[in-house]
């Protein structure tokens, strides 16, 4: 059986002055993950991510454990920021500082 996951890119100019290139970010509705998968296929998005890209995360619950994980296998190298806690879903922004190992 084939699924398509949606995701959705913006790109977006960061503020920080250094002149460089904008950096895109992704919107990826886990919700239509099938859940057997789902954190596996988070988890190789993230880590697909150029530096200085995002992913907002729309989680059907508030995904602690996913946030364990992530910060267990990329440190400090992924920067988390809860962006909405009410209505479907839980928006997570998952923005990549630097590059991991």
């Amino acid at each position: 059986m084939t699924q398509q996951i949606p995701l959705t890119e913006t790109t977006t100019q960061h503020s920080c002055g250094c002149g460089c290139e904008p950096v895109s970010d992704y919107e990826l509705d886990a919700r239509q993950i099938p859940h057997a998968i789902r954190h596996g296929a988070i988890l190789g998005a993230l880590a697909s991510l150029e530096v200085g890209s995002a992913m907002l995360l729309i989680a059907p619950h508030d995904p602690k454990p996913l946030l364990a994980q992530i910060s267990d296998l990329f440190g400090e190298a992924i920067e988390t920021s809860y962006v909405d806690r009410a209505g479907d879903g839980v928006g997570v922004r998952l923005l990549k500082t630097h590059a991991t190992n």
